[in-house]
C-alpha cells in the first residue's frame, strides 16, 4: 500500500475497530484522530466541547487531520464530523483513499446507547431520532468518499478485507 486510507462515517459505525483491523492486515500504522486530539489537548473530547466549545475542537481537528493526511502508508479513522470540513475533505480526496463506513441508524443508535464514550452532539433522551437527524445532514457529504462500504451486518475482518481488495 503506498498511500493513506481514511475511514469516515457516523460516530459508532466502527471506524476505529475496522481501521485497526485494516492496518493490521496491511502491515501499516493505525491512527485515530479523536485520540490524537485528546492526546494533544490532554482532555477527553466531551470535556473539550464542554470547556472550550465545538469551534475550538473543530480548529484542532482540522490541523491534526490535515497534518496526518500526508500520502504515507497508514490507516486513519476520522471523527464523525471531520469529513464535513471542506479543507479536511479536499486534502483527503486529493491525497488518500476515502472510505465511508455506512451503517444503519438503528444499529448505530444501539451501539451508542451501550458505549461508555459520551458523544457531545447527541441527544441521548431521543437517541434514535438524534442519530437519524445527524445522518440526514451528513450522508450527502459522506457520499463524496471514494468508496462506500455497507457495513451494517458485516464483521470488521470482512469489511477490512473488502477495503484491502479494493486497494
Amino acid at each position: 500500500m503506498n498511500n493513506t486510507v481514511v475511514l469516515t462515517g457516523m460516530m459508532g459505525c466502527g471506524k476505529s475497530s475496522i481501521g485497526k483491523e485494516l492496518a493490521e492486515q496491511m502491515g501499516v500504522k493505525f491512527i485515530d484522530t479523536d485520540f490524537e486530539i485528546e492526546k494533544k489537548i490532554n482532555m477527553k473530547i466531551e470535556d473539550i466541547f464542554k470547556e472550550k466549545g465545538e469551534g475550538f475542537f473543530r480548529k484542532i481537528e482540522e490541523k491534526i487531520c490535515i497534518d496526518l493526511i500526508d500520502g504515507k502508508s497508514k490507516v486513519i479513522s476520522l471523527g464523525g464530523g471531520a469529513f464535513l470540513n471542506n479543507k479536511i475533505r479536499q486534502v483527503i480526496l486529493k491525497k488518500s483513499l476515502s472510505v465511508w463506513i455506512d451503517v444503519n441508524y438503528k444499529i448505530i443508535a444501539k451501539r451508542l446507547k451501550s458505549s461508555k464514550k459520551l458523544r457531545p452532539i447527541l441527544n441521548y433522551a431521543k437517541l434514535e431520532d438524534s442519530v437519524k437527524s445527524i445522518l440526514k445532514e451528513r450522508v450527502p457529504v459522506y457520499k463524496l468518499a471514494t468508496l462506500r462500504i455497507e457495513a451494517s451486518d458485516k464483521t470488521k475482518k470482512k469489511i477490512a478485507a473488502e477495503i484491502k481488495k479494493y486497494l
